[in-house]
């Protein structure tokens, strides 16, 4: 992989896992004084009701590196809901980043000079804490992956794009 960097912005998707805990990730990954962290910067600063940005924390005092927000997809409307955020998926995603630099995905000289955000899917009805954790985590490995290796390629997509199954469709 190259690792030049960014100055342009990497995404990366990855859905894992089954059910109620399914786990869909969406990230961008770039550097800092770059648009991602624009989006990075206006996001912390304008949470809204059921919105609420939070920075990905190994345990509280500890965020990962390269600093990580955490945006939900869903509405929180309790809080089962926001301890499921707060929780489960807030230290998976803090671990595979951590996770992902410490196996040189993410470069580690790099680490301070990039940002990460990622839209984090947890459906209404979700509850058991260990899938929650378990699918993110993975999810997040995936996508991290995929952004820095530029995956799938558009001629991927394109050999695809007419036998392509979406599971919710």
């Amino acid at each position: 992989m190259d690792y030049d960097l960014i100055m342009v912005s990497l995404i990366g998707e990855a859905l894992v896992g089954e059910g109620k805990e399914v786990a869909h990730i969406d990230l961008v990954i770039g550097e800092k004084g770059g648009p991602v962290e624009e989006a990075f910067m206006t996001s912390l600063a304008t949470p809204r009701a059921g919105h609420t940005p939070l920075l990905a924390v190994l345990e509280p005092n500890l965020p990962a590196k390269p600093s990580t927000l955490m945006i939900n997809k869903v509405t929180i409307k309790n809080a089962e809901q926001a301890l499921l955020m707060f929780g489960p998926a807030q230290a998976a995603i803090a671990k595979a980043v951590m996770d992902s630099v410490a196996q040189g995905r993410i470069p580690p000289e790099k680490a301070e000079d990039l940002l990460i955000i990622v839209s984090v899917f947890i459906e209404w009805d979700a509850s058991d804490k260990k899938k929650i954790y378990d699918y993110n985590y993975e999810a997040t490995k995936l996508a991290i992956e995929r952004a820095f290796a530029k995956q799938p390629t558009v001629s991927q997509v394109l050999e695809k794009k007419d036998t392509a199954k979406h599971p919710f469709a």
